[in-house]
C-alpha cells in the first residue's frame, strides 16, 4: 500500500493509496483543492469541515451534471444507431428490389 502527501487548503495530508496510484491521488487532491479555493473565494473561511463539505458538494453537483450529459449523449447515440439501422434496412430492400427489377428486365 502506497502513501502520498497532498496539500489541500494549504495543509498537508498523508493518505494511503494503491501502489502506483500516488500521482493519480495527487491530481485528485489538486482538483479538490481548486474547489476548496473556489468556496473560500465565494464565502470566505468557514471552518475546514464545512469548507470541505461545500467543496465536495460542488464536485458532486458537477459529477451529476456530467452524468446527465453522458446519459443524454448515450440516448442520442442509441436513437442515431436505431435510425442508421433503419436506413441500412431500407437501403438493402431498395438494392434487392432494384436487382429483382433488373433481373426481370434482362430476363435472367
Amino acid at each position: 500500500m502506497g502513501e502520498v502527501t497532498v496539500r489541500v487548503n494549504g495543509k498537508p495530508y498523508t493518505v494511503g493509496c494503491a501502489d502506483g496510484q500516488e500521482a493519480r491521488v495527487q491530481e485528485l487532491a489538486r482538483t479538490f483543492d481548486e474547489h476548496v479555493e473556489m468556496v473560500v473565494s465565494d464565502v470566505g473561511a468557514i471552518g475546514e469541515v464545512r469548507l470541505f463539505l461545500m467543496a465536495s458538494l460542488l464536485m458532486i453537483d458537477e459529477m451529476q451534471d456530467l452524468r446527465a450529459q453522458l446519459d443524454e449523449a448515450n440516448s442520442l447515440n442509441s436513437r442515431m444507431n436505431a435510425g442508421a439501422h433503419e436506413m441500412e434496412r431500407k437501403a438493402a430492400f431498395a438494392i434487392s428490389d432494384a436487382a429483382a427489377r433488373l433481373e426481370r428486365l434482362l430476363g435472367v
